[in-house]
């Protein structure tokens, strides 16, 4: 009997033992938030049967879910009206044994976080891969723990770019005119391989410490806020990295789309707007993985949905970002996708989303945005998208020869397609991103249509983005389509490059030329009210001119194209309707005046920015 006891106690003892709590997600919240209603996520060995109390006037469990795997308790907790700032203990209890006591921390809520202003049409977004743009710290750029090591010379491997870096160039940045930064995303990717690029996260509450802490992420959107430019944040709710604990240990068996099966999605996103579209097609494109290292969520788990819009909820708040870039928008549950979009500008009125839907097909790309009157019904609250179609038509118009059907025409017609979107003026528009062939291989290294395509994304309706590297003509020539190549490292980021870019020292003439060229022109745009506000009147290509006119509480900005290749002269009649006999202009980037009475000559291949 006493050997019978002893076995019992010692059982009771490892059951003890091997109860772990070793996450709780999120770690805190804040109070007076309209998202009072939480999903607190406990992750640990055997915790499943532990009873939790939670005894305290600021927090009320309401109930727990358990799910299959004895590794989860999903707690839902509400925070009242009247709750204050402070420590809450939550007792997770073996029968009358206490396990752990799990400080949950409620934060007091600053006054003006609700009112965070996102990125608008005065502003010009600078995109950067971390990893690739400055090497502010080279003490963090490996860790013992993470197998992803540093590799300069592999161009898919990790070169040590971090916030630190980005830090130390945030006076380069706001210099040359841009006011706000999109960075790639910044969250754990500890993966084996290729983890620089960042759309594999392994902890979504927790910066890569290859590229710095939470604190030092929090403390760059600061200074930024500071300079005057706003942050952006990249985030995926589609997929995961392979190596997330939670796709490891998956609390459900329907957390991961064909779990445990990989199956590639098909990328047929028109399925999604198709009338005629199987439900075969539709499911083969949203539940596809995009690769066997990035499992696909299922958000239609009301528990994965919880989880996944609590986190976009909490870094807004915690970090005061300005914006979100979200990326392969339309990959996950489109519901989901309403309810996310809903819920972050529910609570952050004035904040900016912008989706990434990579279609050429502007019909596509409306569907998602706010405000947009679909076929079927759907509505989100999504502000903004990517302008795919627009940038698609700027390549084709200024490399195209011209003829009835092709070059600056395909801008003009693109354009003419802005009625199927609910408010065009705030879609994003680029020359190129980290995706895709940098912009000045897409015109085929000539300088003169780059600096064309640069007027024409400084000048257009929509929010301007320009990638790193762009303001010095940065290109992938020879590797088409090669992403190590285009997101290369820029000049001066290492200590030992033999160009800096940043100083300019060594830096080729011809880039110093574009990168002032780039800064005059993005420094004019920050008040050129009529390009932020003013409305648009484009005309018809004529001879290899294309023009428009955005105007403004009577201020008026006339942007003319010439792709001849010769000296061509225009008259200024065809603009009488919105000149009203306006007799006087200035050319921005050559400072000089226009007499509006007289014929103008246009020189070849260049665009003119006059103010009337």
């Amino acid at each position: 009997m006493k050997n019978v006891f002893t076995l019992l106690l010692l059982t009771f003892c490892l059951q003890l033992s091997s109860q772990n709590i070793q996450r709780v997600e999120p770690a805190n919240w804040w109070t007076g938030m309209q998202w009072n209603e939480l999903q607190l996520l406990v992750y640990g060995t055997n915790i499943s049967e532990l009873k939790v109390k939670v005894e305290n006037d600021n927090l009320k469990l309401k109930r727990i879910v358990t799910t299959k795997n004895p590794n989860y308790l999903f707690l839902y907790v509400s925070i009242p009206a009247n709750a204050k700032a402070g420590l809450v203990p939550i007792q997770f209890y073996n029968g009358k044994k206490l396990i752990k006591t799990f400080d949950f921390e409620l934060k007091a809520r600053a006054q003006d976080a609700a009112y965070v202003e996102g990125f608008t049409p005065e502003d010009v977004i600078y995109l950067i891969t971390p990893d690739r743009f400055a090497n502010g710290d080279p003490s963090n750029d490996e860790f013992d723990a993470m197998e992803d090591k540093l590799n300069r010379s592999e161009k898919f491997g990790r070169h040590g770019g971090d916030i630190k870096g980005i830090q130390d160039n945030l006076e380069y940045i706001k210099d040359l005119g841009f006011t706000a930064i999109w960075l790639n995303p910044i969250i754990e990717n500890d993966m084996p391989a290729y983890s620089y690029h960042g759309y594999a996260a392994t902890d979504f509450y927790k910066v890569d410490q290859r590229f710095g802490t939470n604190e030092e992420y929090v403390k760059l959107i600061t200074d930024c806020r500071k300079n005057g430019v706003k942050v952006i944040m990249d985030m995926i709710v589609n997929h995961c990295g392979s190596s997330h604990w939670f796709v490891l240990d998956p609390p459900t068996d329907d957390w991961i789309n064909n779990q445990n099966n990989f199956v590639q999605t098909t990328h047929k996103r028109q399925t999604v707007q198709d009338i005629h579209a199987s439900e075969y097609d539709k499911k083969a494109f949203s539940d596809g993985w995009f690769v066997k290292s990035m499992p696909d969520m299922n958000q239609k788990n009301e528990l994965m949905a919880d989880y996944l819009i609590q986190n976009t909820l909490w870094w807004i708040e915690y970090s005061g970002i300005s914006g979100i870039r979200m990326d392969t928008y339309p990959y996950p549950d489109k519901d989901f996708m309403s309810d996310w979009t809903c819920a972050v500008m529910d609570e952050y009125p004035y904040f900016s989303i912008v989706g990434e839907e990579w279609s050429v097909n502007p019909a596509i790309v409306a569907y998602w945005q706010g405000g947009k009157e679909n076929h079927d019904g759907y509505a989100s609250c999504l502000p903004s998208l990517m302008d795919f179609p627009l940038q698609y038509a700027l390549g084709e118009g200024l490399t195209e020869e011209e003829d009835w059907n092709k070059g600056l025409i395909k801008m003009y017609e693109m354009l003419a397609n802005d009625f199927l979107y609910s408010d065009p003026d705030n879609l994003v528009i680029f020359p190129d991103n980290h995706d895709m062939d940098r912009f000045f291989t897409q015109v085929n290294h000539d300088m003169d249509l780059f600096k064309m395509g640069l007027v024409y994304v400084a000048t257009m309706r929509g929010i301007p983005q320009l990638y790193y590297g762009t303001e010095i003509a940065m290109d992938n020539e020879g590797y088409p389509g090669d992403h190590g190549i285009i997101r290369t490292d820029f000049p001066g980021g290492w200590e030992g490059d033999a160009v800096n870019a940043f100083t300019n020292e060594n830096l080729p003439k011809e880039k110093k030329e574009i990168k002032r060229f780039t800064k005059k022109l993005l420094n004019w745009r920050k008040t050129a009210e009529p390009v932020h506000f003013g409305k648009l009147m484009q005309f018809a290509p004529e001879k290899g001119v294309y023009s428009y006119i955005r105007h403004y509480k009577g201020e008026k900005v006339l942007v003319l194209f010439n792709k001849n290749t010769e000296e061509t002269s225009i008259r200024f009649d065809k603009y009488a309707e919105l000149l009203q006999g306006d007799t006087k202009g200035y050319e921005v980037m050559s400072e000089t005046a226009v007499d509006m009475t007289k014929p103008f000559k246009l020189q070849p291949n260049m665009a003119y920015i006059i103010e009337l």
